[in-house]
């Protein structure tokens, strides 16, 4: 198999504590949560013994176990051959590159925020994948089910994933043809959205799920008015510890909410939406919010919990906590993208066609107006504004 030119030169044969800022940071903080988060195996690596692995399924085998990270450090630029090419086909990531650049420029706006399309990919990664459970059996999860049965429109808790859904269908449209599943589709676009949102990890990213268009089973997504208790139980028996849903529930810091209380619609869930960072964190234990800020009350729940707020609280220093959520979040996303999934061993990694990380801070650039937004009244314009990753203009 050709691989893809290679722009940047590989960090491989470098320390990666000096090459990458940050890193033995994060190896140290690696360390701390493996034996923390979840480390139950699923699909078909339950039933694998070592010797029967391909280099796929040890990858994310030692990921699931904690001994390999699942963020994605090397940031590499890459250049692919037109997708119609005899070069193309011949590399299984090539038109994974095409589709991940068409993501991406679909989900960033003018103030270089992710946008709508951004959050609404996300969510549906969630959506899909998280309709698998121990107790339900093999039906649900990762396997496009939530468009190519028409979840999307027919489920409640799918309300606001209507345009993402669309998109997915024009974009399966586009691609199916180069064997590109709405399993993968779905989930690749949680990961392109994911690091194009400012800051966002890059999360390691493989293909070859295999589509289902049954319904998955009902009740199986959380809801904003869960108790801890029903939160805990829900996702325990997807295999997700407490650790890893309070990773998770950190998508939230890029949110809009719009179903919750709608008369609240476009109200964001931190001070930076659009923006990944672990203000989330900080912003749903402050007594003092500004006005605009819009929390779950599940989302409170836990950071109260004993259960989760430590956790939670690590996460919550903007200096501190960026770090280790990312990591921690990588790593339960690459569990969650793979709920349901029962040919893991046979998958292929194409963390590679991913956007580059943003690596450091990010500090919007119409800062000023954004804090007379998150400190007025409701203004729709504005809301408007941050759904599509707009710079804001003057407030009235």
């Amino acid at each position: 198999m050709r691989s893809l030119t290679i722009l940047a030169v590989a960090l491989a044969s470098l320390d990666l504590a000096l090459a990458y800022p940050g890193m033995g940071a994060k190896l140290e903080e690696m360390k701390k949560l493996k034996s923390r988060q979840s480390s139950e195996m699923i699909g078909d690596l339950e039933t694998l013994d070592d010797s029967e692995l391909t280099p796929t399924g040890r990858a994310i085998k030692d990921i699931l176990l904690g001994d390999a990270l699942a963020e994605d450090l090397v940031n590499i630029t890459l250049i692919v051959p037109p997708r119609d090419s005899a070069a193309c086909a011949q590399d299984t990531c090539c038109i994974w590159k095409h589709i991940a650049d068409d993501m991406r420029d679909a989900m960033i706006g003018s103030a270089l925020r992710c946008n709508d399309a951004a959050r609404q990919a996300i969510r549906l990664g969630f959506h899909d994948a998280g309709t698998w459970s121990r107790s339900t059996g093999t039906g649900g999860g990762a396997d496009g089910s939530i468009v190519l049965a028409d979840e999307c429109e027919d489920r409640a808790e799918n309300n606001g994933l209507e345009e993402i859904c669309a998109q997915m269908r024009i974009w399966h449209a586009k691609y199916q043809s180069y064997g590109v599943s709405m399993a993968d589709l779905i989930q690749m676009a949680a990961n392109v959205a994911t690091v194009t949102c400012p800051l966002g990890p890059r999360v390691r990213t493989f293909v070859g799920r295999v589509d289902n268009s049954a319904p998955a089973p009902v009740g199986l997504l959380p809801s904003p008015l869960d108790s801890v208790d029903d939160l805990l139980d829900l996702f325990t028996d997807k295999t997700i510890d407490a650790e890893d849903l309070v990773a998770l529930v950190g998508a939230h810091s890029t949110s809009q909410q719009r179903f919750v209380d709608p008369s609240r619609a476009g109200d964001p869930q931190d001070k930076t939406p659009g923006v990944w960072d672990v203000q989330f964190y900080a912003e749903t234990t402050n007594t003092n919010s500004p006005e605009r800020i819009f929390k779950f009350q599940s989302d409170v729940l836990l950071s109260q919990d004993p259960r989760t707020a430590p956790t939670w609280q690590q996460f919550s220093g903007q200096l501190q906590g960026q770090i280790p959520w990312n990591l921690a979040y990588a790593r339960a996303y690459v569990r969650l993208s793979l709920l349901g999934v029962y040919n893991i061993n046979d998958l292929t990694e194409c963390t590679r066609v991913l956007p580059p990380i943003v690596v450091g801070t990010f500090l919007n650039p119409d800062q000023l107006l954004l804090n007379a937004f998150l400190n007025g009244p409701r203004n729709t314009a504005a809301s408007d504004a941050l759904f599509n990753g707009d710079l804001l203009s003057l407030l009235p």
